[in-house]
């Protein structure tokens, strides 16, 4: 229905889509069918801030879809296939929540997981029958393969299961994602720099040792000690701790350049969503956001990463992909705190992540095989999302 103002005004009018809101992992999503988006592809950000209630200043999103935090700001959009070696493709889009930053430039392997059921259960693949379903997913952000693996009765993800991630209640069927040579997936190349680790100089720090790594999505990862903080700090804390917020993203801009993401650090300041960047540490005890105590012997090593300027509440799925990779490369920051030779058990603020990766050599230049991890997902709603559009 139109609302009308002036004539000297545009007018704006409601509008709606066909939508399905999902959790995949940690993180949420709206999920849209690439069928009902408008053709245009230059039409669609204006659409997906208004969906999510960006931007907001007061850091909320009320207005839209979104929970105030990067993992709560995200949009899917899943269609038929542009490979012949894939059953789909998916695009995802993170939303800003305080700006109208809209980026394509990486994947979310947290909704990665809810990608295979959404396209089963909206009839885009052909019904598989009971028992596993297997769905080979064209990440269009990254040009990878994601192979997932899930339970499915009648046509859709089984409900019920034995699986437990941390940072979700309750317990589901799991969703196993394996990550098809994930290096490269931004630049072209596992190490980017061609090294193991870079000095950067950050103000403050002095020069700092960092590795830059792209895998799934490209990451730069530093000593918790080299940034003066301990491994297992909560997030709000370093929400609190301005100058250490500046830091990492000094530290992340200069990785974008390193890492020929950017031209420099001014077009790295506004390119907020790559690289991710992380701090880790030796497994070591602390608590989880819930007060669960975690002893050092739960996990392999503890990591922090900040996506768009924001702590994470629990690791990123790609991000845990790359770092389980970057463990496995001779000499970098995380192989000095991280001696696994099996599955990396990842700490986080909310607990734990299981991954696993293989990392090999060819020709002289190392390439990462694979990297798999499991999660589950669930649909949440499913009906129309309404937006203002301006005619």
């Amino acid at each position: 229905m139109p609302i009308n103002g002036r004539k000297d005004r545009e007018v704006m009018q409601y509008r709606r889509l066909p939508a399905v809101f999902m959790r995949g992992g940690t993180s949420k999503a709206v999920m849209f069918q690439r069928s009902d988006l408008p053709k245009n592809r230059e039409d669609w950000d204006a659409i997906f801030l208004q969906v999510m209630g960006s931007p907001d200043p007061n850091g909320r999103q009320l207005d839209g879809m979104g929970g105030g935090i990067s993992s709560l700001s995200k949009i899917c959009v899943i269609g038929p296939p542009t490979r012949a070696d894939a059953d789909v493709d998916y695009t995802f889009v993170q939303i800003g929540v305080q700006d109208n930053f809209v980026d394509y430039g990486g994947n979310c392997g947290n909704m990665s997981s809810a990608v295979g059921p959404f396209a089963v259960e909206e009839g885009i693949l052909r019904k598989p029958p009971d028992g596993e379903a297997v769905v080979r997913i064209h990440n269009t952000n990254t040009s990878k393969i994601i192979v997932a693996r899930f339970p499915v009765e009648e046509g859709r993800l089984v409900p019920d299961g034995d699986a437990e991630i941390d940072g979700v209640a309750g317990k589901s069927a799991p969703i196993r994602l394996e990550f098809l040579a994930p290096g490269g997936a931004k630049t072209g190349r596992l190490l980017p720099t061609g090294n193991a680790y870079d000095e950067f100089e950050i103000a403050g720090l002095g020069r700092l040792k960092a590795t830059c790594v792209d895998a799934a999505n490209p990451c730069v990862f530093v000593d918790a000690a080299a940034v003066e903080k301990a491994g297992d700090v909560l997030p709000q804390e370093l929400e609190r701790d301005q100058i250490f917020l500046d830091r990492m993203e000094d530290i992340r801009c200069c990785a974008s350049v390193a890492m020929g993401i950017t031209k420099d650090r001014e077009s790295a300041r506004r390119m907020t969503g790559l690289p991710k960047v992380a701090m880790v540490s030796a497994a070591r005890s602390g608590r989880t956001l819930s007060g669960r105590a975690l002893n050092s012997s739960e996990a392999d090593l503890w990591v922090r990463m900040i996506s768009v300027g924001q702590p994470h509440r629990a690791v990123p799925i790609t991000g845990a992909i790359c770092l389980a990779v970057a463990t496995r490369i001779p000499d970098s920051v995380p192989a000095a705190v991280c001696h696994a030779t099996g599955p990396v058990r990842i700490a986080h603020p909310s607990g734990v992540t299981l991954v696993d990766a293989r990392v090999s050599e060819d020709e002289g230049e190392l390439k990462a095989d694979y990297g798999a991890v499991y999660r589950t997902a669930r649909r949440l709603f499913e009906g129309q999302v309404i937006y203002r559009a301006t005619t």
